[in-house]
């Protein structure tokens, strides 16, 4: 059997196991996930020598902070995939669930009902938690899953797809419920973005090479996004201390991930007053501005700061480091038109005490999440509520914004009647 045979081999599995899985109670559902918790907290050690591996190799190989990063699994960190589990586990469960129903004039009975879409497949970069994300969210929502992670974190991967699988047959589940496409050949990048008999979802996670890659090529519908480039605008209304700890938390909280600022836009009225606190914060946090020339007039060389000339090409970047494009703006207006020209439709935000102005950018701003007066770093499955997420989508059909259960299940109509027949 080819790589290529064994692939489809292991859609046709995943496609069978999301039969079983549709039908199972949401009880069985959650043990399996309770299994896959507990064994993240009480079985890493094989999973960090693993992810020490791959980080050591990534490191050799000349990978930048931010990747590294990205990359590296803790024990905290696998405590806390653990508990994104639990979260998920305690969510109610979307399998089953009546979204709306009436009685028509002729009595017939209509209902609209939740079901899993079938199998979920993913194709990502460097990060080995986002493997229990979608496996966790998968099994919840009754779908199984094909997850296709990088070179760079292939032993990682392979031992919590391997903890995985053992924990939810332990729970009585198929283990074909989830699959890992362990061959790190990209010609099955290829197979697998054909194999539209058997996927129902592909979700990329990635940089944008991937994520074009994917859209452009893949036979089944794909739910793009993840690629954030991400503004807060200080307004001229703007409580400098909020406007401050707001942007420090958006750019340094972690400043490797999507929902990171990249760009501070701030009124001309309100520059003198905020820009120096605002850079004083960022600069103890080691963050490189670059600024436009009425921000580096502002700040100036006399205050010491980490700024630098901004280049053309740092508007509209998606920084992953501690790097962040500063821009002074006459209006609203024109921070409006700055974000539809630079904006990627992920997360952006308005630090402001005019309503008038908040209520503006919120009802304006083309993006999966706009926020006033708190940080873009919120935008995310877990924080909303969600449990974890598969993917953020910067797309408008389908699902927008943080992927969680629901977006993850489509519906059918039941109809009942008492012998009724069409006129």
């Amino acid at each position: 059997m080819t790589a290529a045979d064994r692939l489809r081999q292991q859609g046709s599995d995943a496609q069978a196991a999301s039969a079983v899985l549709s039908r199972l109670p949401g009880g069985a559902r959650n043990h399996a996930l309770a299994n896959i918790a507990h064994a993240l907290e009480t079985e890493q050690a094989p999973i960090l020598a693993a992810n020490a591996a791959d980080y050591q190799e990534a490191q050799a190989d000349g990978m930048n902070d931010a990747f590294l990063d990205r990359l590296l699994l803790t024990a905290d960190r696998l405590n806390g995939m653990a508990a994104d589990v639990r979260g998920v586990a305690a969510l109610p469960d979307p399998v089953g669930e009546r979204i709306e129903s009436f009685i028509m004039e002729n009595g017939l009975e209509v209902e609209k009902r939740r079901i899993p879409l079938g199998v979920i497949a993913s194709i990502y970069e460097s990060r080995p938690n986002v493997t229990t994300d979608i496996v966790a969210l998968s099994l919840k929502s009754g779908n199984a899953c094909i997850l296709r992670g990088g070179k760079e974190t292939l032993r990682s991967n392979t031992a919590l797809v391997a903890l995985a699988q053992q924990a939810i047959g332990e729970a009585g589940l198929p283990t074909d419920a989830v699959q890992f496409v362990a061959d790190t050949d990209r010609a099955l990048v290829d197979v697998l973005l054909g194999m539209k008999q058997y996927i129902n979802l592909l979700v990329p996670r990635g940089g944008t090479g991937l994520i074009n890659f994917v859209a452009a090529n893949a036979a089944m519908p794909v739910l793009t996004g993840g690629v954030g480039v991400c503004h807060t605008y200080v307004d001229r209304d703007a409580d400098t201390a909020m406007a401050a700890r707001i942007v420090h938390n958006a750019k340094v909280q972690r400043p490797t991930v999507c929902n990171a600022l990249d760009t501070v836009l701030v009124h001309s009225e309100a520059a003198a007053r905020c820009l120096p606190e605002i850079a004083a914060r960022l600069n103890r946090a080691g963050v490189e501005m670059r600024c436009d020339h009425r921000a580096l007039s502002i700040l100036g060389p006399a205050h010491g700061l980490n700024t630098v000339p901004a280049q053309p090409e740092d508007w509209g970047r998606e920084f992953l480091a501690l790097i962040a494009a500063v821009k002074v703006v006459d209006s609203l207006d024109d921070a409006l038109g700055h974000i539809r020209t630079y904006g990627s439709g992920h997360s952006e935000a308005i630090v402001t005490q005019d309503e008038d102005a908040a209520q503006r950018f919120l009802n304006e701003v083309d993006a999966a999440a706009v926020y006033h007066n708190t940080s873009t770093r919120f935008t995310d499955g877990a924080q909303f509520g969600l449990g974890a997420e598969v993917g953020i989508s910067t797309q408008k059909y389908h699902a927008r914004g943080p992927l969680g259960l629901r977006e993850l299940t489509s519906y059918k109509w039941i109809v009942r009647g008492q012998g009724q027949i069409r006129q």
